[in-house]
């Protein structure tokens, strides 16, 4: 605090007089981050891919995760899967915005958490509202063994508009990541139905080339047709200063996850 002549109180402070689009005062900026969560991972199962799959894919994920949950903290998010591709056919049909899109897949994906929940709740893990998500995780977090939160990040109506399309372009996956950057969590582990990343879509012929470990920078420069995971995250690993990296793995293949959580590289890596 400083003083003028006339008694008036001001806090002092380097950023009181500059622009905040000023290239030079953003750069003045660039400090070091806390990790709020340095011990925590993220790990998002696929809503599609793994909750759609049914009992025999889930079950035995819900088993690992229940072992894993003695030895590590988790925080899991969820998609939405096959439901939300539902209300996005039906909104786009009726000439919705992105943003309105956005705010309904987050009801999707919020119901996949409260299914997962009711199956981790022997273990003592709970499904989190959106509301107070952010707010209490690190109470929760140091409280239980795990929570569990829709992976939708909160943009809503503010959903930015994608180059192409309108489907939203920061999905659950995204969301997941922007979590683990946010509190600086050890990991981020995405949970599919593939064994990673490769080079064209394995579903679609015989032939598709895994790829084990590629950098963000690589794969924009290489412009896939497709890719397992939401193509913004490329974007946001450029720009992370926490979360350098995440893992692929084969949620069909359920020890995987506890091996990529323990540091193994068992699917695809994507560094930054």
């Amino acid at each position: 605090m400083s003083d003028t002549v006339d008694g008036r109180h001001h806090v002092s402070s380097f950023l009181m007089r500059e622009s905040l689009v000023d290239k030079h005062v953003l750069r003045s900026t660039e400090t070091s981050v806390v990790r709020m969560l340095p011990n925590a991972h993220v790990i998002k199962l696929g809503g599609r891919s793994i909750l759609d799959a049914g009992r025999g894919v889930v079950y035995p994920l819900v088993g690992v995760l229940a072992q894993m949950l003695t030895e590590h903290k988790l925080i899991l998010g969820t998609g939405g899967g096959a439901r939300t591709r539902h209300v996005f056919s039906v909104g786009l049909d009726l000439g919705m915005p992105t943003g309105v899109l956005a705010q309904l897949a987050a009801a999707d994906a919020l119901g996949n958490a409260h299914i997962l929940g009711a199956l981790l709740a022997p273990y003592g893990v709970v499904a989190i509202p959106p509301e107070m998500f952010g707010h209490l995780l690190p109470l929760f977090v140091h409280a239980v063994p795990g929570v569990i939160f829709n992976g939708v990040p909160p943009y809503s109506i503010w959903e930015h508009p994608p180059a192409i399309g309108r489907i939203p372009p920061h999905r659950t996956d995204a969301g997941c990541f922007l979590l683990a950057e946010c509190f600086g969590c050890k990991t981020l582990t995405l949970i599919k139905d593939v064994d990673g990343l490769y080079d064209r879509d394995p579903k679609l012929g015989a032939g598709a080339e895994l790829i084990r470990e590629i950098s963000a920078a690589e794969l924009e420069r290489r412009d896939l047709a497709t890719l397992p995971f939401d193509r913004v995250l490329l974007r946001l690993l450029g720009t992370a200063r926490l979360l350098r990296s995440f893992q692929i793995v084969n949620g069909h293949k359920p020890e995987l996850v506890a091996a990529a959580v323990n540091g193994e590289h068992v699917g695809t890596v994507i560094h930054a």
